[in-house]
């Protein structure tokens, strides 16, 4: 083949492929695209949709894991709310393992990680949903929508979530998601950060790309408006809602203790409870932010500052009773890498490997289809980002 005719046809195809690339681009951002944010959302499944119809479950026998004379039933309906930088991976990693122990069934996104976040949660979304399935945990992270959620399970089903001291979950969200929230590419500095929180309303758009990323993203995650005024009287019954929908609200900082009310409340045993820490970061890669800048990240945050402080009350109250006195740490490995030591038995190298599978191969383990998760790393690979 002539040379020119070569580089032609090499040409045409190079632009083929970018051509197909910009086209799943383009798609992927349609997918991502930011819902009108307001409350009151009607459900998004048809009327007729039936609810969760449980199947009998065979009596199981009491266990003593919460302490108690008279032992208890383990709660095997959970769902959990899975927010965003709060250590909801590694609560996650403890549900898969129960689940998977048990045999349970879980409510899968269908074809991505997450239930096609940030839009809001629907049944619909579910992998393999008909109506009238029903879930035993569902976990992965959604834009909450508590009557679709209810539709999927047990009337007993068991409701948590996570939070996280807001400035700290900015600082957080603000290094990890701010290169895909395009009003902060306007940010020249070196400190994004510091120079971001100088003037916040100089670069916000609340109807930005991704902009949800970086300002009250619990309040966003649980199904709210982010951008809510703070004197309106809906902030504090917003906070109310969360009191009532959830059984337990899990605070990171607390996040052992929190874990032990977590065991008592579903009257697990405490294997099922240890965990390593995932998808933490190195101590020389986490910033810490100056008290000025403390003071400035909650106050830019101050629907999610009051949704913590009122959940904090809360579980101090809890933690400090003197039922949670004898309780001793559980055994928590900050670790960023890992070594089986050869010499470990069976059963003990099989639950920490689990211990140690990231989020999105155990998803697939369980037989979550992911191939729009797959697909999009395959071109971030390509492309080497």
């Amino acid at each position: 083949m002539p040379l020119p005719q070569k580089k032609r046809w090499e040409s045409m195809a190079k632009g083929l492929v970018l051509g197909a690339l910009f086209t799943s681009f383009l798609l992927l951002l349609y997918s991502y695209a930011v819902p009108p944010l307001y409350t009151g959302l009607a459900s998004t499944t048809p009327e007729g949709a039936a609810p969760c119809s449980p199947a009998p479950r065979e009596p199981e026998a009491p266990t003593s894991a919460n302490g108690s004379a008279g032992g208890c039933q383990p709660r095997r309906d959970i769902v959990f709310m899975k927010t965003h930088k709060t250590a909801s991976s590694t609560l996650l990693n403890i549900l898969f393992r129960f689940g998977q122990k048990h045999g349970l069934k879980f409510a899968f996104p269908n074809g991505r990680n997450d239930f096609d976040y940030p839009a809001f949660f629907a049944r619909s979304l579910v992998q393999d949903y008909r109506p009238g399935a029903c879930f035993n945990i569902i976990c992965n992270h959604m834009r909450f929508h508590y009557d679709e959620v209810r539709g999927l399970v047990a009337p007993n089903a068991t409701f948590i979530t996570v939070l996280r001291d807001p400035a700290r979950l900015f600082e957080s969200s603000f290094h990890y998601f701010g290169s895909v929230v395009p009003f902060t590419w306007k940010l020249s500095g070196r400190d994004k950060l510091a120079e971001f929180l100088q003037d916040p309303d100089r670069y916000y758009d609340p109807r930005g790309y991704n902009a949800h990323y970086l300002r009250n993203l619990l309040f966003f995650d649980l199904g709210y408006d982010s951008d809510l005024d703070p004197s309106s009287p809906q902030v504090q019954e917003h906070i109310l809602e969360v009191e009532r929908h959830f059984h337990l609200v899990l605070l990171q900082e607390y996040f052992d203790e929190s874990l032990v009310l977590l065991k008592d409340l579903l009257c697990w045993e405490l294997e099922d409870v240890l965990y390593f820490k995932l998808n933490a970061r190195r101590a020389s890669a986490v910033p810490r932010l100056s008290g000025e800048l403390y003071r400035r990240a909650t106050a830019w945050n101050v629907l999610d500052a009051r949704l913590y402080r009122h959940f904090n009350a809360v579980d101090a109250a809890a933690i400090e009773d003197s039922a949670m006195q004898p309780w001793q740490p559980l055994g928590a490995k900050s670790i960023l890498g890992y070594n089986l030591k050869k010499s470990i038995g069976q059963r003990h190298a099989q639950l920490c490997r689990r211990m140690l599978t990231p989020e999105i191969q155990y998803l697939m383990d369980l037989g979550a289809n992911l191939w729009i998760t797959k697909l999009w790393k395959f071109i971030r690979d390509f492309l080497r980002w």
